[in-house]
């Protein structure tokens, strides 16, 4: 790239070559909807200044997309204001497109006659469907740019990896060379041909086809600004307890940043500056980047080199065995999907973790296990249990339909990245978890009433 700005090239994967023309650059934004700290957005920018062409930035809002609901895309278009208001500063127009990439991205690329198209990376199927679609529809340059992981994730492995202790010396031997201060984007000099429509947000809205959400408590505010001041209090406030504390769900030491690193209002490398510049307690800082950097990256590998990463046949072949091995094993209880839905078990303290995520859109993470593995022992299936977690994880979680939610759930069910225990009815060889245990970790009752207070006060 001759621009003015260095980015790594190993970050760049060329998913069309195409012919090369004149014409404006366009960043299609999907997974990191953010202006600042974004790698694809520079990377387009210094394409387009290079090529001394118009640059514009396009988003293509998916009607309905993997159980989400009304709470997740509000959250969304909430951060997508704060882009446009930020792009426009920047003199780059930015384009909310409404329908499918394949038909809404090749119809914006030939009306405005765009010579190259960069994007943002994305391990899950559908996200590479549709740029896979788009290539074969437009036929210039399409070039993918990793801006979510430190390390690119194409660029760690070439195949799937066992687990955190597998891909962690990878990563390690790579971040120095990744692990760099972003350029400052520009204001963009050549002006885009034509005058912008304006957006009408409520008609995007509108044209929404997902589930409407009556139960939620007031989301998080959304964006970039409310990214960075959750990483602040979290750095102020909770970063030194985090090793001692963050298995506790009652501690309140996790960071919050799940969300915003999902939607991509806030750069994981721009959380890992912030981190490494607090003078808090060494082992929590590398826990909380351990968890932030190495099992992040190993959830979009997983799902990078595994294209059934949501499905029983993604497990390993031991957790499959042992899974088919008690297939038949005599189940104590038995829930629909309804019913773990409406958080009607026998089990309280699961009941609790369900009421949570309907309520709050989050749960913590080491409830997110219990949670999982609870659904394992109370289905006639594992794949009826993975099909229920996931539908369950994706509908109500903020960061639903995310790499993490896929590893997590299928570490939980499935084995993956684990190894195997000692053997036990229904789960076989898998990780087991029960109430017992929770209780040795964390003052349960507590958390449960803590639960309840939470729905009592949405009731009234």
């Amino acid at each position: 790239m001759s621009g003015d700005l260095y980015i790594d090239l190993k970050r760049v994967t060329t998913l069309s070559e195409g012919r090369d023309r004149n014409g404006p650059v366009v960043y299609w934004m999907s997974r990191d909807q953010r202006v600042n700290d974004n790698w694809a957005l520079l990377y387009a920018a210094d394409t387009a200044s290079a090529k001394k062409v118009p640059l514009a930035v396009v988003f293509c809002l998916v009607p309905t997309f993997l159980d989400a609901t009304i709470r997740q895309y509000e959250f969304m278009l909430d951060g997508l204001t704060e882009v446009q208001k930020k792009l426009t500063r920047k003199k780059i127009p930015f384009y909310l497109l409404t329908g499918t990439p394949e038909k809404e991205i090749t119809r914006f690329v030939k009306r405005h006659a765009i010579s190259v198209l960069v994007t943002d990376f994305s391990p899950l199927r559908i996200n590479r469907q549709w740029k896979t679609n788009v290539a074969k529809a437009v036929k210039i340059p399409i070039h993918e740019v990793d801006a979510h992981n430190i390390v690119p994730c194409r660029e760690v492995s070439n195949k799937q990896e066992y687990g955190a202790y597998t891909i962690r010396p990878k990563i390690g031997r790579l971040l120095p060379r990744y692990l760099i201060e972003f350029p400052a984007l520009k204001t963009h000099s050549v002006p885009w041909p034509e005058e912008p429509p304006p957006i009408d947000w409520d008609r995007a809205r509108r044209s929404l086809k997902v589930a409407t959400d009556r139960t939620a408590l007031p989301m998080p505010a959304a964006g970039e600004a409310a990214a960075m001041e959750c990483l602040d209090k979290f750095i102020a406030i909770r970063l030194s307890q985090y090793h001692e504390k963050s298995n506790d769900p009652n501690a309140g030491a996790q960071s919050g940043l799940s969300p915003y690193l999902h939607f991509g209002h806030i750069s994981a490398q721009r959380v890992t500056f912030e981190i490494q510049k607090h003078d808090a307690d060494i082992k929590s800082q590398e826990a909380f980047l351990e968890q932030l950097i190495v099992r992040r990256e190993l959830s979009d590998n997983f799902c990078l080199h595994n294209s059934r990463y949501d499905s029983f046949d993604g497990f390993p072949d031991w957790a499959q065995k042992t899974l088919n091995d008690h297939r038949r094993d005599f189940r104590p209880y038995i829930y629909r999907r309804s019913d773990l839905e409406d958080a009607h078990t026998h089990d309280d303290l699961w009941n609790a973790a369900q009421t949570e995520i309907v309520l709050t859109g989050t749960m913590h993470g080491y409830m997110r296990m219990y949670w999982a593995k609870k659904i394992l022992e109370w289905s006639v299936s594992p794949e009826e249990a993975m099909a229920d977690a996931i539908y369950l994880n994706d509908a109500f979680q903020l960061d639903g339909r995310d790499p993490n939610g896929y590893a997590g759930i299928a570490w939980s069910i499935g084995g993956v990245h684990d190894r195997a225990w000692s053997e036990r009815d229904i789960f076989g060889k898998i990780r087991y978890m029960s109430y017992d245990g929770c209780r040795r970790k964390f003052d349960v009752a507590a958390y449960i009433e803590r639960i309840a207070g939470l729905a009592r006060g949405k009731r009234t």
